[in-house]
């Protein structure tokens, strides 16, 4: 008898939710899309799973969560980083829906990484990797 699919929870959104919630990122745009409008120069943090592993023998996804973070300038971009990766690893210990975060670690820290895309934009980009245990 084949074993029940694995109900892994929306990842993007656990984090996305979990950053919307800190009072630290009030003010800043938190989503796992680019907002409508969006020249790079707005305080936002972008989510996005960038990759990972499912860990069957330990019961653990291990996705790796990029944040992608943004401000009017160089300054202000690297304060909503340090904001959003300290709140990032506040998840540890969390519930979303059935799963439950068991595990933050970073990964490789806020670097300056420039937007040529928009070129008004102040960027700095972080991975964090999470530890998940599915329902």
């Amino acid at each position: 008898m084949p074993e029940p699919p694995i109900p892994f929870p929306d990842v993007e959104r656990l984090v996305v939710d979990h950053l919307k919630s800190r009072g630290e990122l009030s003010g800043v745009i938190v989503d796992n899309r680019t907002p409508p409008g969006f020249d790079g120069t707005q305080k936002a943090v972008l989510v996005s799973r960038s990759g990972g592993v499912w860990t069957e023998d330990l019961g653990l996804d291990q996705p790796l969560i990029d944040l992608e973070v943004y401000g009017p300038d160089k300054p202000t971009a690297h304060a909503v980083a340090t904001a959003a990766r300290t709140a990032l690893l506040t998840v540890r210990g969390t519930a979303y829906g059935t799963a439950h975060v068991t595990d933050a670690v970073e990964a490789d820290g806020p670097r300056w990484l420039p937007d040529y895309r928009h070129q008004a934009a102040a960027r700095y980009l972080s991975t964090t990797r999470l530890s998940i245990r599915p329902a």
